[in-house]
């Protein structure tokens, strides 16, 4: 087949991301593919989305998102989608993403004959600048949650969920040498404070360093153990390079109301090293043998911190739970997945 993504591509997002995850499996297949992405300048704007690679010989970049302060303007020079020979366009979707005109090429795609499908990263329906979702041809969700959210907003809706880098376990022996607690990413300071108040009260009990890495400053805390890194990540290559050199992964996410998956666990999951999240919605759609490990306070953090510390049989099931979701849904099979939707509007 030959399709298109209109995404963002080669940034650090979630969004980004699930394009490449599948975009690069498509490829991979033998099918052709072809990207519209944002104007680097625009791109840029959004203080969770930098372009971090060259692009590939096969994306253009073609239109501007909406301004991140006024929520106003963005558009699309859509000469340089319609002119594409592509079969089926694939659009990634986010609330940044210039609502109005996507739906006005897709209208003009679908009287050309070419299908259009949706891929949803909006939390709320009410994020969401479609007049409706049966102007495409389908409409891909994460999970179950998303249909419910989107109910009364018509389209035909599939679930799929987001995809992980298979498993790719690191042959460090845990804890050889030094323990290392290890994060990265952009997330806000705050949410890194439970982890910090944890291994404060554990550093009595354990000798460790805990390791982070992050793009847009470092924390503005200082401890013995604690060693900052700023540095841009630029890939899955660099990331797993510092998850297998970690003992411990700790994910900082912060609450929120709207439906949401984490994108850096299906990024890291693959890794197999044992990983510590919050209880926030982003994780609460996890099957019931837990591939990661959940605290719901402080005190409980550092109870579990302590489990995988201590006790050799918990990280041996966390790792076996990590590799089956890993597989489970491993970017390949996530790709299968749509290809079997893809082929079914396109036939």
């Amino acid at each position: 087949m030959k399709i298109g993504f209109l995404s963002r591509w080669n940034a650090t997002c979630g969004v980004s991301m699930h394009a490449e995850l599948i975009g690069k499996e498509l490829l991979r297949k033998g099918h052709q593919m072809k990207v519209f992405a944002p104007y680097k300048e625009s791109a840029n704007k959004w203080w969770h989305h930098r372009i971090v690679k060259d692009d590939e010989d096969f994306v253009v970049r073609c239109y501007y998102e909406l301004d991140p302060k006024t929520m106003d303007g963005g558009g699309i020079d859509e000469k340089k989608i319609l002119d594409e020979d592509f079969d089926v366009l694939i659009v990634e979707s986010y609330n940044s993403i210039p609502y109005r005109d996507v739906e006005e090429v897709a209208k003009k795609l679908k009287r050309e004959g070419r299908n259009v499908t949706l891929v949803v990263h909006e939390g709320a329906k009410e994020d969401m600048g479609y007049s409706s979702l049966d102007i495409f041809d389908a409409a891909f969700v994460f999970d179950e949650r998303y249909v419910r959210m989107l109910s009364g907003y018509g389209g035909n809706i599939y679930v799929v969920p987001y995809p992980c880098h298979p498993p790719s376990p690191s042959k460090r022996e845990f804890s050889k040498d030094d323990l290392i607690f290890f994060s990265f990413g952009r997330q806000p300071p705050k949410e890194y404070d439970d982890f910090i108040k944890a291994l404060d009260n554990l550093e009595s009990k354990y000798d460790f360093t805990y390791r982070i890495v992050r793009s847009d400053g470092l924390l503005p805390v200082e401890r013995k153990w604690l060693v900052q890194h700023q540095v841009r990540l630029k890939d899955n290559e660099e990331v797993y390079n510092y998850l297998h050199m970690s003992d411990i992964h700790l994910l900082p996410k912060g609450n929120t109301r709207k439906v949401v998956v984490s994108s850096t666990l299906c990024q890291c999951i693959g890794s197999l090293v044992p990983t510590v999240v919050p209880d926030t919605r982003h994780f609460e759609m996890l099957p019931d043998e837990k591939p990661v490990v959940i605290y719901k306070d402080v005190e409980d953090l550092e109870r579990k911190i302590s489990m995988i510390i201590e006790n050799d049989g918990y990280r041996e099931k966390l790792k076996i739970a990590a590799a089956r979701y890993a597989e489970e849904n491993s970017s390949s099979r996530i790709a299968d997945k749509f290809l079997q939707v893809l082929r079914k509007i396109t036939a």
